[in-house]
């Protein structure tokens, strides 16, 4: 990774910190893959509509949070399971962002494509990124102004620079189906437009194959921080683009999320502008 101001904040060396992390996130990895095909439905719990949890994703959780602990006791913890206890979860500037196994539906389901999520943020924005697709044992990483590695090698977003030359992922709400009409539209136009549409089931995936040109545009909303604090920092470093539906950059929430390889970002922008205004469903979509 190259050196620039942002490889050392606070006195942090995050090349260091990054490496330092891949064993923990690989052993994690090991332990979601001895599990896969192997969780009885009695020990599957469902937090809310159709979000489903096991403990497989708790225990991995714990494993992260103990092991990246003693790393940077520094930072606190935003997590899905919130497993951290009280005083690690507190905000600060520094705060790590786990997805402990993104694409629990799939492990559930026994489809082969979930992957580890870990992002360090400095005053809430990422500038450390892995995401771990663990089936491939393929190691994504990113450190802000230091590019974009796939298993040690860059990767760089694609080079499509028309829609009909892209292939477009996104995903579909578990339970905010209020905007359904609009991305059902959106769909529909890119299908339309493209060399296809995919639904791989997790976005920190999608968002890691957008930054290494499998993908050239993903959008979904109602996400969450810890599906996409690491691969949004991926595609940028990658020379891609991310931001909401409406262009503007610099909201890791997950509400809404474009990215693309940079070239398609206006295309990509136009269709989603399209969709929101031939749907009367979408009337809160613009936070108005």
């Amino acid at each position: 990774m190259k050196n620039d101001t942002y490889s050392r904040v606070e006195g942090i060396d995050l090349s260091s910190l990054c490496f330092r992390c891949f064993p923990l996130i690989e052993e994690t990895g090991a332990f979601i893959s001895s599990q896969f095909g192997k969780v009885d439905d009695s020990a599957i719990e469902e937090k809310s509509l159709n979000s489903l949890v096991s403990f497989v994703d708790k225990t991995a959780e714990e494993m992260l949070i103990q092991g990246l602990s003693p790393l940077f006791p520094e930072a606190g913890f935003l997590t899905e399971e919130e497993m951290a206890v009280p005083a690690r979860t507190a905000s600060g500037e520094w705060q790590w962002i786990i997805d402990p196994l993104d694409g629990t539906t799939n492990f559930l389901f026994g489809l082969p494509n979930f992957a580890v999520s870990v992002a360090l943020a400095f005053q809430g924005a990422p500038v450390l990124g892995i995401v771990y697709e663990v089936n491939r044992k393929e190691l994504f990483y990113a450190i802000k102004g230091g590019g974009a590695f796939l298993n040690g090698k860059p990767i760089r977003a694609g080079k499509a620079s028309v829609l009909s030359h892209a292939l477009v992922a996104t995903g579909f709400p578990y339970s905010q189906f209020d905007q359904l009409g609009f991305h059902l539209d959106a769909v529909g136009r890119f299908q339309r437009q493209t060399r296809g549409v995919r639904r791989w089931g997790a976005a920190s995936v999608d968002l890691a194959f957008v930054a290494c040109g499998r993908f050239d545009v993903f959008f979904e909303y109602a996400l969450n921080p810890w599906d996409v604090a690491a691969g949004m920092l991926l595609v940028t470093e990658a020379g891609g683009a991310v931001s909401d539906f409406w262009g503007s950059e610099g909201d890791y929430s997950g509400r809404q999320v474009l990215a693309t390889n940079g070239l398609l970002h206006p295309s990509a922008l136009e269709v989603l502008a399209e969709a929101y205004y031939a749907s009367s469903s979408m009337s809160n979509l613009s936070g108005d």
